[in-house]
This record gives C-alpha cells, sequence and structure tokens, in this order.
C-alpha cells in the first residue's frame, strides 16, 4: 500500500489557503467569464492608443486591470490543478485559463506599436498633462527601447497568435518525454524492482550500492539512444524558432533577442564562462572528494549525483526546518524575518506530497493575492533548502507588490534566483554557525556544495551548451544527433575532467528541457553569484547593506536588472563577482574535508 496520502487526510494547517483568490470554483468561473468580457474593453482602445494624454492613462489602466484579472484566474487554475493532477475539473479549469491568457495577449499585443508611435518628449508632455501617466516612465522608456525590434500592430498580433505553435518543439518533447517515454525497471540490492523515471533518476543515482546505480543509468540512457531521432529533431526545430523569431524582430543572433528583452549585454553571459571555465580547478576537487566517498579508484558518470555523506539525513520535521528557516534570515531584519515567520503560519504554503500532487517546488500567486509555496516536504535538509529558497520567491514578490504599482511589481528572470539563493546562503552561514551536530553539519555542507556545483558549474556548461549549438545552426551546420552528443561530451568531459566519460553521457542533454527555452539557464549562474556575493556583504557591513539588498527586493523591475544589482552592491558585468562566488565554493570544500 503507497505511504503517500490522500489530499482530504492531510489537516489544513499544511495546506494553502487559496480565499485571496477566490472562495470557491464557482466564484473562479465568474471571474473568468469577466475577465473574458473584459477583453473587447482592451480592444477598444486599439488604433488610438496614443490619441490623446486622456486615452493613453485610460488605455493603460484598462491594460493593467485586465491583466491582472487574467493573472489571478490563471494562477487559481493552476494551483487547483496541481493539488491534484488526476482531477479532470481542475485540469479543464487549467486549460480554459491557458486559452484565456493566450487571448489577453492577443488582444494586449497592440499596445506596445502603438506605444513606440511616440517619442520621449511627446510622452513627457502627455505626462505634465495627466500626472498619473508619471508612474510609467521606465515602463515607457523600456517600451521605446524595443522599437528597432517591434513590428507592426497586425504582425505583431500574428507573433502573439503563434504563440502555441512556435512553442510546439518544447510541448512535443515534453509529451514525448513525460507521456510516451517509459523506462525499464531495475532489481535492486534487496531483489526488488525499482522504477526508473525522469523524476525519480537523480535519486537513485544517489544509492549507495555502486553497481545498482550503474545499472540504473546504464538503463536510463539506452533507452535515450531509442529516441534520439525524435528528441533530436524536436531540439534542431526549437532552435531554428529561436533564429526566425529573432530574425522576425530584426536581431542578429537568437541570443542577442533572448538578453536584449532583459538589458542584459552579452558580455555578462560569456564572463560568467569565461570565469567559470578559469575556476574549474575547484569543481574537479568536487570531483576527486566525490570518489574519495566512493571509495573507488576512479569516478564514473553513475557516481555525479552520489552525496559526499554517507550516512542518511538526519529527520528534520517541517516545524524544526521552518524554526531554522526564520532564524536563518535575522541578518535581513526584523521586519523581513517576522513576515516571513508570519507567512509560514498564514497557509503560504501546501507542505506534503500527497496521491496526485504535481511533483517539485515552486513559488506563485499574483499581484492581488498572498504568495502561495508548493512543497512536498521529505522530512530531510534538502527539503528544509528548497523551503528556504521558494520563500525567497515569496518574500521577493510580497515586498515589490506591497511597494511598487502593478506594471513593477514583477521582475526579469535575471535577478529572480538572487532572493532565494540569499535565503540558501544565510540558513548555510546559520547553520553552520549554531549545530554542534557533526551529522547534520556535514549534511548541510553537501547539500550547499551540490547547489553550487548544480546551479553555478552545471548551468554554466549547459548555457555554453545551448550558445554553441546555437553558433553551429547560425553557421548552418546541421545539428544532428550525433553532432550534438560530439559537442556535449566535449563539455562533460572539460568540466568534468577527473571523472571517467563514458558514450551513454553524451547523450545527457536530451534529457534537459531547460533546451528549449533558449538562453534562460545561464540566470541561474548569475543569481547564485550575485546572492553570495550580497550575503558576504550583509554578514560584513550588517545594516547598511541588508537595507540595500532590501530596497532592491522592494523595487521590483523599477530599474533594469544590472542597475537594481549595481545599487544593491554587485557589479554582474565584472568578472569578480562570479569569481568571488567560487571562492566561497572553494572554502565550503576546504571546510568539508576538514570534517571527514
Amino acid at each position: 500500500m503507497s505511504s503517500v496520502p490522500e489530499r482530504e487526510d492531510i489537516a489544513d494547517e499544511y495546506k494553502w489557503e487559496l480565499d485571496s483568490l477566490f472562495a470557491s470554483d464557482e466564484d473562479w468561473t465568474e471571474a473568468f467569464e469577466a475577465a473574458r468580457d473584459r477583453l473587447d474593453d482592451l480592444r477598444a482602445y486599439e488604433g488610438r492608443t496614443v490619441e490623446s494624454a486622456a486615452t493613453l492613462r485610460e488605455a493603460l489602466e484598462t491594460y493593467e486591470t485586465v491583466m491582472r484579472q487574467v493573472s489571478d484566474v490563471a494562477a487559481y487554475a493552476r494551483m487547483r490543478k496541481d493539488e491534484d493532477t488526476r482531477d479532470d475539473d481542475a485540469q479543464a479549469m487549467a486549460t480554459r485559463a491557458q486559452a484565456l491568457s493566450s487571448e489577453a495577449a492577443s488582444a494586449s499585443s497592440f499596445i506596445e506599436p502603438e506605444l513606440q508611435e511616440l517619442d520621449r518628449d511627446e510622452f513627457e508632455s502627455m505626462a505634465a498633462e495627466e500626472p498619473a501617466l508619471a508612474e510609467y516612465d521606465h515602463f515607457i522608456d523600456d517600451v521605446l527601447r524595443m522599437k528597432p525590434h517591434t513590428r507592426s500592430a497586425e504582425v505583431e498580433e500574428l507573433l502573439a497568435d503563434l504563440g502555441e505553435i512556435t512553442g510546439a518543439s518544447g510541448e512535443i518533447y515534453n509529451m514525448l518525454t513525460n507521456a510516451d517515454m517509459e523506462f525499464p525497471a531495475v532489481e535492486d540490492p534487496d531483489g526488488e524492482a525499482q522504477p526508473v523515471t525522469l523524476n525519480n533518476f537523480t535519486t537513485l543515482q544517489k544509492h549507495p550500492d555502486r553497481d545498482f546505480r550503474r545499472r540504473v543509468y546504464e538503463t536510463f540512457y539506452d533507452e535515450w539512444a531509442d529516441v534520439r531521432n525524435a528528441v533530436g529533431t524536436a531540439y534542431r526545430k526549437s532552435v531554428k524558432t529561436d533564429e526566425k523569431l529573432a530574425a522576425a524582430r530584426n536581431y542578429d543572433t537568437a541570443r542577442e533577442a533572448s538578453l536584449h528583452g532583459p538589458n542584459i549585454p552579452p558580455e555578462v553571459y560569456d564572463t560568467l564562462v569565461d570565469t567559470v571555465r578559469d575556476n574549474l580547478d575547484k569543481l574537479h576537487r568536487h570531483a576527486d572528494l566525490k570518489r574519495e566517498s566512493v571509495g573507488a579508484d576512479d569516478l564514473q558518470m553513475w557516481d555525479l549525483y552520489v552525496p559526499l555523506v554517507t550516512e542518511e539525513s538526519p529527520d528534520l520535521p517541517y516545524e524544526e526546518a521552518c524554526e531554522y528557516v526564520v532564524d536563518a534570515v535575522a541578518p535581513l531584519g526584523e521586519e523581513y524575518q517576522s513576515r516571513l515567520a508570519e507567512g509560514l503560519e498564514s497557509r503560504w504554503v501546501d507542505v506534503y506530497e500527497t496521491k496526485g500532487k504535481q511533483s517539485g517546488a515552486y513559488s506563485g500567486g499574483t499581484y492581488d493575492s498572498q504568495p502561495y509555496i508548493l512543497m512536498n516536504y521529505q522530512d530531510d535538509v534538502e527539503s528544509m533548502y528548497t523551503l528556504a529558497h521558494e520563500l525567497g520567491h515569496s518574500m521577493h514578490s510580497e515586498l515589490a507588490s506591497e511597494e511598487q504599482p502593478y506594471v513593477y511589481a514583477d521582475y526579469e528572470i535575471f535577478i529572480a534566483e538572487i532572493a532565494s539563493t540569499v535565503n540558501e546562503t544565510l540558513l548555510t552561514h546559520h547553520l553552520l554557525e549554531t549545530v554542534e551536530d557533526e551529522q547534520l553539519r556535514r549534511h548541510v555542507l553537501n547539500e550547499y556544495l551540490e547547489r553550487f556545483r548544480s546551479t553555478l558549474y552545471r548551468q554554466t556548461m549547459f548555457a555554453e551548451f545551448e550558445h554553441r549549438a546555437h553558433e553551429l545552426s547560425e553557421a548552418g551546420e546541421p545539428l544532428t544527433p550525433d553532432r550534438l552528443n560530439d559537442l556535449y561530451a566535449e563539455l562533460k568531459g572539460d568540466y568534468y575532467a577527473p571523472a571517467e566519460l563514458d558514450e551513454r553521457i553524451a547523450r545527457e542533454w536530451m534529457r534537459i528541457p531547460h533546451f528549449y527555452r533558449a538562453f534562460y539557464v545561464f540566470q541561474y549562474s548569475t543569481g547564485i553569484s550575485a546572492a553570495v556575493a550580497l550575503v558576504e556583504n550583509i554578514l560584513n557591513e550588517g545594516e547598511p547593506a541588508a537595507e540595500r539588498y532590501l530596497d532592491f527586493l522592494r523595487k521590483g523591475s523599477r530599474e533594469y536588472p544590472l542597475d537594481l544589482l549595481e545599487t544593491a552592491g554587485v557589479d554582474m558585468t565584472d568578472p569578480d563577482a562570479v569569481a568571488s562566488a567560487l571562492s566561497v565554493y572553494g572554502e565550503y570544500l576546504d571546510e568539508f574535508a576538514s570534517l571527514s
């Protein structure tokens, strides 16, 4: 019998409270219909957005009202579906909400092209006539910055309508890998057949029995060989889609198009890759520590996920993890700490795994709601870190929504991972300073080192792969499965030089869904680098650095990402920002070695 309970068997205090969005599904249905009806109010401004200052103000206010309603509808539907993915009614709600979001994007697609008919002087004259428009100054600056890459209203509407088509490669990949692919079970050391899935592969690769890990690894990657042509075609078409969309918006390359949105210069991307490559010796040392932990003369690809600790994680009940996390954020000030604690007590978090519940974890919610966190808490160190991570996202959204108008309450992905990783880093400092239990200390160090490895190094390797793959395609070289295998194997060999490579690891690129959202993953690496630098400043300077950081959170997207970070005390154009984070990684490797 499964030990995973049904949702109704979990106490309400461990479930999120969706009432801040809608009290019932019936209320959601009414809101859905109202939001869909309001789309016509938005369409009424097409062709006349900038005909006068008053009309511009009305159009922007209508746009915000409609998008807030659509956001609320979509968020509630997603969370209802994620509570139990077996629920057909909730799935239908999520499908309807997705369609509404696409319709809203299409209905509003005329706004930016019409705003770009203005110049700065014309907007400032309108703002003088309608003072409420002054709030949109940075928003207008961002829209005008994109003018060379924005097409006519008709073309923009067409591109918006094609959204489902241009994302087809990724959707087909997800259906193939999540719905159609099945992996054979592997017999574990106790003689039990263990199913192998996309979700549990990494967990099984942490199993203490080396021969079992090898058999899981070989079974898993042999299945990818059977779909190499389908996955290769999906990725090749995804890369071509990136190229065509970039060309449609007058960009020279797909990477330029991706980075221009958040206003990130390409040198930030290149500086990250170069600095990480200059510090591969630290990753190689981590790999050597893993080899020592395995107790073998060689390190194989099926050993890379093995923890540096041989004993199981000590039990960490949810309430104890909450206490650790609340105590850890004390350097950010009493207000931040108390707000976070209050959120934990106010049912922000859907805590435990239940049958049919969406796997993984995320932070959600909307401008008009409290934050919501989906967890599948497992009473271990990893779950505690995941909780700290998601609370960082939630507090960022909470502070930005409280301080900023709707237009600036969201924030770019480039800075989205910073608040979450700041919380992880503070948690590590707190636990290593206060916990005397050597077993827990080793698990804390292992967890944080693994997050460094998987976030800074692994995601940078992925960033190299997708950049080079796009460069090959843009140069006219066919992206065949063999060519992609060769490219990936070369990178894997560089990053994990102490380990033995085999032909199967060359297929690892096939199992990475992030590649269907091009030039996204490097932001995980820059995020952890910025977070470590911010924490070092906070711990060394105290309140002034903490206040700069909190101000950074409160600003949302009122400034461009690099400008926001610079005022917080980090310059991501400087390789020292990444190098200093890697230095901390090296120090923690030293500390773990001293505990061994």
